[in-house]
């Protein structure tokens, strides 16, 4: 079946930086966009970035610039580098693709 697992959350200081991967299975990868949202407490997901399958990356306005999604077919993983890190960025991070979500991985950015 289809899983999407995350990793690379955890707990840094602002200006910091963290790096997330989502490791996929069940499906061909490399066809597939591939996304990363985030939820925060009392808000709606919201999509972080996205990466078509030609490698095509597209960003929300709040991470242009921070912000770097890229993929590795081969590996059939997808990774978000995030620098410049900012309190607003605390969230739970899930990836997305073939219309499956990932469990989820818990970034905090301390002020």
């Amino acid at each position: 079946q289809v899983q999407l697992v995350e990793s690379g959350g955890g707990l840094v200081q602002s200006g910091g930086s963290l790096r997330l991967s989502c490791a996929a299975s069940g499906f061909t990868f490399s066809r597939y966009t591939m996304g990363w949202y985030r939820q925060a407490p009392g808000k709606e997901r919201e999509l972080v970035a996205a990466i078509s399958a030609g490698g095509s990356p597209n960003y929300a306005d709040s991470v242009k610039g921070r912000f770097t999604i890229s993929r590795d077919n081969a590996k059939n993983t997808v990774y978000l580098l995030m620098n410049s890190l900012k309190p607003e960025d605390t969230a739970v991070y899930y990836c997305r693709g073939y219309a499956a979500w990932g469990q989820g991985t818990q970034v905090t950015v301390s002020s």
